[in-house]
């Protein structure tokens, strides 16, 4: 029945529902939109009418049929020729076969909110209409007989371009995907043509008459007219009679392959929906197109070998990266065993991140195939997937070809990137003896170590490294130097004193503008001494920088430095610097830096004799002094020294006599010089003074008699002066004893008259001593301490008091009067002060039987002490 609309489900079933009272002659199915557009009569004549059809609703079972108004451009009755809507239901394009459009602008669905106008006018038929959204710019494309044009609805005034002056049939237009940039394709008699907005694009060759062309998923089709079928040249030529055969094909524009192709009976129309492709035919039939999954598509083309397209096939369809890298190396594989290498190779290069490289590595370890395998290292270099081994190899590789510019474009081609393991390069480079490419990456990428390793030990650039180390910042400067200081002071002395001098004061790396004061990198001097082993005079010279910039240097500093100056100083000829370099040594020593011991030894050592008895004096070793003078037979230093250090040890002396004593030579005079001070001094007694003496057969009795002389005189002196005072106490103590006699034996007349206390005259009640000291009773209870003292005469008597007590405290005092005997010159003195306070006393001992005996032990020891010492001075 004419006038129906046949909607197909999925499941295949038709449903119908009456449109037009006489027929329909376009129909336009949105694609997001439940909307469908017709175009038909209700009556007869031209007069074609628009119905805009809501599906998801119904009137009476029917579909709602939302907006219905005439298709007629102007006032002109003419047939709709094509028909075209936009996707957001805001623009809708009819054209006509008088060559006019009109142009439905607002929503198409009502007539309320939509405006009608005429967009475009022409002669020759419209013979296809499209819609472009790309952002917020929406063209329409206008297809006719004999042209192209493009329309920009965006824009108010709706600009129109000419894009061609040749056209295409009914039918023979589409709009692709954005896959293809959303171009208009045009079939014409011999191409096929896609515009851009603004210009043509490309065209593809396409020979015969073309019925039909369309475009869904990548696809274009084609529907053209059997070569053997007569010509047709009418405007409804798209129109086949029953017995037309018309071959449908389907191409892949972007990989250029045809996808299917087939000869049908009078296609009708070609539809795109559910996943598969409808092929309507005139006789009632209906073809299922479906389409192969990608990887039956991809094995179809292994099996043809065309390796190419699968993989041009395969980012259209956008497969995952591990389909297409297997690809790759399948098509690697296949090229591999034709023997194109390189082809393989172009290929493997492709699977880089997905197939094992050694996969690779092993088919190419040939090395006739060694330009391959270089160029696959070099790849997987670039992408920074190689592993230390890859690094080597690759290396290898340009030292087997002795490729040295290759070599330099892959070390020197990364700037900010480094796609390898530099330490693995540096050393490979450096075995296979490419030293200055080594050193090259070892400067650029800081690898301070191999860069002296190889400066050093392989090219023997010894001054290139000293100016590298002075680069570097404090703490790698201080270990390589630590490491290679000996060699580089071997060879250059000179700048590794001064490189060596900075780093233990104030280091800053040379070319470093940035001072920093807040914090000061210094190396320990002493840690860099053994560097100098061979080369005293930069070591010298290095010490002495430390110590003057530096007063708190290490102890080692100014030990070596005295060690230095002292070897110096023995090895000198010249008096005038000699007596420089001994200058020099001695205000080192001066200088409190340098401990005692070594310094005493390094003295010693060299036999530094200012430097010896300084340091003698500085620890008050007063007997070496003169032990030293008596070594070198220096009688007359020996005499200065008993002099200068006598006041502190006054065995000097006696020491001295005995040195002279044993001498052969004749030495009166400085025998005389000591003698006369023992004498002056009374160091020595004159029996071991005698004795001393007796050793030497040169001294005669001439030498000794003016000290006897002397010293007898003194003697009998001292003998009158203590017979005089014996005397004297002697004539006191009898008088005393008469005193007590007569106080014991007759009576005290008193005859004082005065106090002793106030000097008053003296009244009842009064104090009378026996002292002959008078005192009135209220005078000395207010004066006296005691009762039975005299207050005139107590500070006399207490005196003599504490001086008894005194002594008698003393006499039990052993280890004092050891001390004292052993410390006294005079020990004779000593035992006959003791002997005064009583101390040789003999004690009865109450735990002793009875009758009998003993001496205390403290007078057996004190005797015997006494003896010893009487012994030693005998």
């Amino acid at each position: 029945m004419e006038g129906k609309i046949w909607l197909l489900m999925r499941s295949l079933q038709l449903m119908s529902f009456q449109a037009y009272k006489l027929r329909v002659t376009h129909l336009y199915q949105l694609k997001q939109h439940s909307i469908l557009v017709s175009v038909g009569q209700d009556e007869h004549g031209i007069n074609p009418v628009v119905k805009v059809w809501n599906l998801d609703k119904r009137d009476s079972g029917n579909p709602l049929c939302t907006r219905i108004f005439p298709a007629i451009p102007g006032n002109k009755p003419t047939e709709v020729s094509c028909l075209s809507v936009h996707e957001n239901l805001n623009f809708m394009a009819i054209g006509f076969t008088d060559g006019s459009v009109v142009l439905t602008k607002g929503d198409i669905t009502r007539d309320r909110h939509s405006k009608t106008l005429t967009l475009h006018e022409g002669a020759s038929p419209v013979t296809g209409l499209a819609f472009r959204q790309v952002a917020k710019v929406t063209h329409l494309f206008v297809a006719t007989l004999e042209k192209v044009y493009c329309y920009t609805l965006s824009i108010k005034e709706y600009p129109k371009v000419e894009l061609d002056t040749h056209g295409c049939a009914l039918r023979c237009s589409s709009l692709a995907d954005p896959s293809q940039d959303s171009q208009f394709i045009v079939a014409g008699e011999e191409c096929v043509y896609l515009y851009q907005p603004d210009e043509r694009g490309p065209c593809f060759a396409f020979d015969g008459h073309k019925l039909l062309a369309h475009w869904h998923r990548g696809y274009l089709f084609l529907l053209i007219r059997d070569v053997k079928s007569p010509n047709k040249t009418c405007f409804s030529s798209g129109e086949s009679s029953p017995s037309d055969k018309q071959l449908l094909t389907i191409y892949d524009l972007d990989n250029k392959f045809i996808a299917y192709s087939a000869s049908f009976d009078d296609v009708i129309d070609v539809v795109a929906e559910w996943g598969s492709f409808y092929i309507l035919t005139r006789d009632g039939k209906m073809f299922v197109l479906q389409e192969k999954d990608t990887q039956t598509k991809l094995e179809m083309l292994f099996k043809k070998n065309l390796f190419v397209m699968a993989i041009n096939l395969a980012k259209s369809q956008h497969l995952d990266s591990d389909g297409v890298s297997d690809i790759f190396r399948q098509y690697g594989d296949h090229l591999y065993l034709k023997g194109d290498h390189d082809g393989a190779i172009q290929q493997y290069i492709r699977t880089i991140g997905k197939l094992e490289p050694s996969y690779v590595i092993r088919k190419f370890l040939d090395a006739q195939r060694i330009h391959n395998l270089t160029a696959y290292l070099q790849a997987l270099h670039r992408q920074s997937l190689a592993n230390a081994d890859h690094t080597t190899l690759l290396l290898n590789c340009y030292t087997k070809l002795k490729d040295s510019s290759k070599l330099e474009e892959f070390i020197k081609s990364s700037e900010n990137e480094v796609h390898f393991d530099v330490e693995i390069a540096i050393k490979v480079l450096r075995q296979a003896g490419y030293h200055s490419h080594a050193v090259f990456l070892a400067e650029k990428h800081m690898h301070h170590e191999w860069y002296l390793k190889i400066q050093l030990e392989d090219l023997k650039n010894y001054q290139e490294g000293l100016r590298y180390i002075g680069r570097l910042p404090f703490e790698q400067a201080e270990s390589n130097m630590k490491r290679y200081g000996k060699t580089l002071m071997h060879h250059v002395p000179e700048g590794t004193t001064l490189l060596l001098k900075g780093l233990c004061t104030n280091y800053q790396p040379s070319g470093d503008i940035i001072i920093n004061f807040d914090h000061k990198f210094e190396a320990n001097s002493e840690e860099f001494i053994p560097i100098f082993a061979n080369n005293p005079r930069e070591l010298k010279a290095f010490l002495e920088h430390m110590i003057e910039v530096d007063p708190r240097s290490p102890q080692g500093v100014y030990d070596t430095l005295l060690e230095l100056r002292l070897q110096d100083w023995a090895h000198e000829q010249d008096p005038e610097r000699k007596k420089v370099l001994q200058g020099e040594a001695v205000l080192l020593l001066r200088s409190d830096n340098t401990v005692f011991d070594k310094a005493l030894v390094l003295c010693q050592m060299h036999n530094f004799k200012e430097g010896i008895l300084y340091l003698y004096e500085k620890g008050k070793l007063y007997q070496q002094i003169m032990h030293y003078h008596m070594q070198n037979e220096e009688y007359g230093k020996v005499v200065e020294a008993c002099k200068s250090y006598g006041d502190q040890e006054c065995c000097l002396w006696e020491q001295a006599l005995g040195y002279f004593a044993r001498k052969e030579e004749d030495c009166k005079t400085y025998i005389s010089e000591v003698l006369h001070h023992i004498d002056q001094n009374n160091l020595m007694p004159p029996l071991l003074v005698v004795q001393t003496l007796a050793h030497n057969s040169t001294a005669t009795l001439s030498v000794i008699k003016d000290y006897l002389i002397n010293k007898l005189l003194r003697e009998n002196q001292q003998i009158e002066d203590d017979e005089r005072k014996i005397r004297q106490y002697r004539d006191e103590t009898a008088h005393l004893r008469s005193e007590i006699q007569e106080l014991k034996t007759s009576a005290k007349i008193f005859q004082k008259t005065k106090c002793n206390m106030c000097n008053s005259p003296l009244d009842l009640p009064s104090v009378h001593f026996l002292c002959c000291h008078s005192f009135h009773q209220h005078c000395f209870e207010s004066y006296a301490e005691s009762e039975a003292e005299c207050p005139t005469c107590t500070p006399e008597n207490r005196k003599v008091m504490d001086m008894l007590r005194a002594q008698d405290q003393k006499r039990d005092l052993h280890d004092h009067f050891n001390r004292q005997l052993r410390s006294s010159n005079d020990g004779f003195s000593v035992v006959a002060d003791y002997f005064g306070r009583g101390v040789f006393n003999k004690l009865t001992l109450v735990t002793d039987p009875p009758g009998s005996k003993s001496v205390g032990n403290l007078e057996v020891n004190l005797q015997r002490d006494l003896l010893i010492h009487t012994k030693r001075n005998s």
